[in-house]
Parts: C-alpha cells; sequence; structure tokens
C-alpha cells in the first residue's frame, strides 16, 4: 500500500544510535522487548495483530542507494557507516505470541534478540505497525462482542489514510469482523468485501421505487435497500416491501436480501420496519443498520430491543474513537557480554508503571484444566520450568501480599513466545487472515466473561515469577544504593 519504502520508517535517532554503535565497534547483541502498560478503552486485555507485517517488513529490511544518498545529503553520516547500510541484513532471532492472540500489559509479545545495531534500527517500524493495528483490533472486538455477529467494516472514507484504512480492515477482520467495504483489502488479504448502496443511487433515478427495482434486479442474490432517502416508514421500507413482494411473485428466490437503515432512531425505526416486513410475509428480510455506531450505541440499541441483524460500523471502529493510540514501546532488557552471557537491563522511573522487567523473558499463560479459562500470566526468565501436576503459587508483583496458590493437577500451562526468526531467517510461516480470526476467537473464550464487560471489567492477573521479581527487585535496590 505504501508509496514509501519502510527502509527509512525509522526515527532519526535510531540511525544515529546505529552509527555510534558502529563507530564504536559495539558488536554485542542485546534483547529488546515489545510491550504495553495499559489496555486500550479501560478493557482487561488487548487483542495482538500486526505480525505479518512485521514478518514482511524485516523480511525485506534493505537500504537501495536512492536510500544512502539522502541519508549522505544530511551531512550526519560517514561513508564508513553508510557503505555498512548499504549491505544491511537482520541476522538475529525474533520471537512473538501468535497473531490474533488475546495479550495483556507489561508482558513481551515480541522479543527481538540481535546485535544492538540491527535491533535498533527495528523500534520504529515494530512499533507503528503493531500499535495501529493492536489498537483497531481492540476497537474491533469490542464493537463483534457487542453486537454478537454481523459486523461489517465501513470506515475506510474516514480512516486516516490509506494504510489506515487498510490495514485497519485487515485487523478489524482479525477481531470478528464478518467482512470489509475496502476492496483493496479484500483482494490484498482475501477477505469478504461486502456493502449495499449509497443515497445517491436513489436520488439519481425518477423514484424510490425504480432505484429499489432496477437495484433488486441488479443483485438478486444480495439485495439490501437503503430506505432512509426521504422518509423511512412512509416511503422507504414500504417501496421496499412493494419490490420484494412483485419480485417474488415473478419466481425470485434471493440468497439474502433487506433493508438497510443509516438515520433516525434506530430502535424505534427498526422494530417498526420488523413488523411491516413481517406483516408482508417477508419474515426472512434482514435488517441492517449503520451511522455512527460503537459498541456502546450497539449494546443500548440492542437492550432497547432494536431489531437489527447486521451492523456497518465504519468512523468509530476504525479510528478507534476514545482511545486513540496504543502505547506499545520497546525497551532494552539485555545485552549479551564477551563470554556470551545476557546480562539484564532494567529503566527505572519515578513513574512505577515505567520500570521495565529485566533480563531473558518467557511468558507463562495459565488456564483452568476444567473451564479452559486464563487464570493467571506468568512472565518468567527463559529457562524457568513448571509441572502442572505440582502446587503453583502467583502473586501481584507491587502488592506481594496477594497470593494465589494454583492446585497441581487443576491448572494447564502454555509457553506463549514462538520463533519467528532464527539466525536472520524466518522459520514461521504465517496464517492468512481469516485463519487468524479463528485463533482470535478461540483465544477470546479463554476469557471470562467478568473481563470482558465493558465497566469495571475484572482484570487478568499478570504476575512475575519468583525469579524474576527477585531480579527485579534486586537491580532496583543496586540503583537506589548509590
Amino acid at each position: 500500500m505504501s508509496q514509501y519504502k519502510l527502509s527509512l520508517l525509522t526515527d532519526f535517532y535510531e540511525l544515529t544510535m546505529m552509527q555510534g554503535y558502529f563507530e564504536n565497534g559495539n558488536k554485542q547483541k542485546a534483547i529488546f522487548d515489545v510491550f504495553y502498560r495499559k489496555n486500550p478503552n479501560n478493557a482487561a486485555y488487548a487483542i495482538f495483530a500486526g505480525l505479518e507485517q512485521v514478518i514482511d517488513y524485516v523480511k525485506n529490511l534493505k537500504f537501495d542507494d536512492e536510500d544512502i544518498d539522502y541519508l549522505r545529503k544530511t551531512g550526519v553520516f560517514k561513508e564508513p557507516f553508510l557503505e555498512y547500510l548499504r549491505n544491511f541484513k537482520f541476522t538475529g532471532s525474533i520471537y512473538a505470541i501468535p497473531e490474533g492472540s488475546v495479550m495483556f500489559p507489561m508482558e513481551p509479545v515480541i522479543k527481538v534478540k540481535a546485535p544492538i545495531i540491527e535491533a535498533q534500527l527495528m523500534e520504529a517500524a515494530i512499533l507503528n505497525i503493531v500499535n495501529h493495528q493492536s489498537l483497531i483490533a481492540s476497537k474491533a472486538e469490542r464493537v463483534v462482542y457487542a453486537a454478537g455477529s454481523g459486523v461489517m467494516e465501513f470506515g475506510l472514507r474516514r480512516a486516516q489514510s490509506p494504510d489506515a484504512g487498510t490495514y485497519g480492515a485487515r485487523a478489524a477482520i482479525i477481531a470478528g469482523a464478518a467482512g470489509t467495504s475496502n476492496v483493496v483489502a479484500g483482494q490484498l488479504f482475501d477477505i469478504p468485501v461486502m456493502g449495499t448502496h449509497a443515497h445517491s443511487w436513489i436520488m439519481s433515478f425518477p423514484s424510490e421505487k425504480e432505484a429499489f427495482k432496477s437495484y433488486a434486479t441488479l443483485y438478486p442474490d444480495n439485495c439490501i435497500l437503503l430506505v432512509d432517502t426521504f422518509d423511512t416508514l412512509k416511503s422507504g421500507v414500504k417501496n421496499a416491501i412493494e419490490v420484494f413482494t412483485e419480485m417474488k411473485e415473478q419466481g425470485w428466490e434471493p440468497k439474502t436480501y433487506g433493508i438497510r437503515l443509516d438515520s433516525g432512531d434506530l430502535a424505534y425505526l427498526t422494530k417498526k420496519a420488523r413488523e411491516m416486513l413481517d406483516a408482508a410475509g417477508h419474515t426472512d428480510a434482514i435488517i441492517s443498520a449503520s451511522g455512527d455506531l460503537d459498541e456502546y450505541l450497539i449494546k443500548s440499541l440492542k437492550s432497547q430491543g432494536a431489531c437489527i441483524d447486521t451492523w456497518g460500523v465504519g468512523t468509530k471502529l476504525i479510528t478507534s474513537e476514545g482511545w486513540s493510540s496504543f502505547g506499545g514501546v520497546y525497551k532494552l532488557s539485555a545485552v549479551q557480554n564477551e563470554e556470551g552471557i545476557y546480562i539484564p537491563k532494567i529503566k527505572v522511573s519515578e513513574n512505577v508503571e515505567k520500570v521495565t522487567n529485566p533480563g531473558d523473558k518467557v511468558i507463562f499463560r495459565i488456564y483452568d484444566k476444567e473451564t479452559g479459562k486464563i487464570k493467571a500470566e506468568l512472565i518468567a526468565l527463559r529457562g524457568e520450568k513448571y509441572d502442572p501436576s505440582k502446587d503453583l503459587m502467583v502473586f501481584d508483583p507491587v502488592s506481594t501480599w496477594k497470593r494465589t496458590v494454583i492446585k497441581g493437577g487443576t491448572y494447564e500451562i502454555r509457553q506463549m513466545l514462538q520463533t519467528i526468526f532464527d539466525k536472520g531467517e524466518c522459520v514461521y510461516e504465517s496464517p492468512d487472515v481469516m485463519e487468524i480470526q479463528s485463533v482470535c476467537k478461540k483465544e477470546l473464550d479463554t476469557l471470562w466473561p467478568e473481563s470482558r464487560r465493558f465497566e469495571n471489567p475484572q482484570n487478568v492477573f499478570v504476575d512475575l515469577s519468583q525469579p524474576l521479581w527477585d531480579l527485579k527487585n534486586e537491580m532496583l535496590h543496586k540503583v537506589h544504593a548509590f
């Protein structure tokens, strides 16, 4: 989609730091973690999306002559470093949780282990890709959850750019949307495209009924008529019913047909429209609604008994209205010494939530064996082993007196991080988008209902293992010993 090369999709200081590593002969390997600190929309979880585009970015990361010439013109970069960039190739390893997974604050959903000069370059691009798609997927999931089913992503014209509209559509499908109006997204990602017609179609004909008849004749298998151009009940629904009746009398057997409303009191109008359709014998006609919908309005409409089967959701989904950014970060957690041992690193801050977790880490997801629901997340140091037949104690890493013992035999445990790149080569094949949607649905089924509610959801416990907690506190004490 982009008209620019992703090699320079980075912040300027990434390149100046890279030149610094190059000039200083710093070839040490490092570990960077991608994580976020707070769930969007004040929810209890988020949806991980964008991994396929991260893979594509890393696979194709190289600098051509045009890039080198541009950097030379800045007057900042020296020729030896520019020559290094000309021959750049990623040689490290990347680990990530599966795309479509539910995720929680502070856990490393992507881990980059590579020479520090290589890993530094990727920060801005990886965050740009993952932050955007995870934001939209997390918003779309709420919309889908409120609706139950039948959500159509209609946001292209309101998205902040072609890329935002297209990759936002991808993210919405991952989160459970049934389809998108964005045709290029359909082409790129092999996802369902759908839509009806605009008010302009109606207005271009001598009468509303003629417009409906023409559309139904053109698209007999998928005929959804927009009924609010003039008067929804007295004109639109009435004319739609007449067209449906006349065409059925002529032998019409549509696969899908019905009406769409884009304005007005959707609860009142759809209930009245349902009565009119049913009275005319069109009990199988669907009613679709659109018009500045979001999860809260959908939930309200359903509580009012609105008769809506499918939902066209645009602006508030594709822009994640109410939560404009995701807030993922990319932080150094370890560097390798001359003996090849990774030395943990920690960032300290006056803000407790900005203190990082040091070391080479993994994520263990702990499930209740009987229900399959998530009981806790455990961030641990690589190499730690846990036996689900034995009792497991987890504790709040801040309020450490809050402890729970999970009885052996009552839980299952899963290591979430998978190898994506190994020694510079991609060893992971990304599923197609509809497969990722299935992954996401299964992941969402592992959440307790209390964690999915919109108001005051129950947070999922994200705990640190005892060895990681001990390491973090030891490093904090050392910092404050000065």
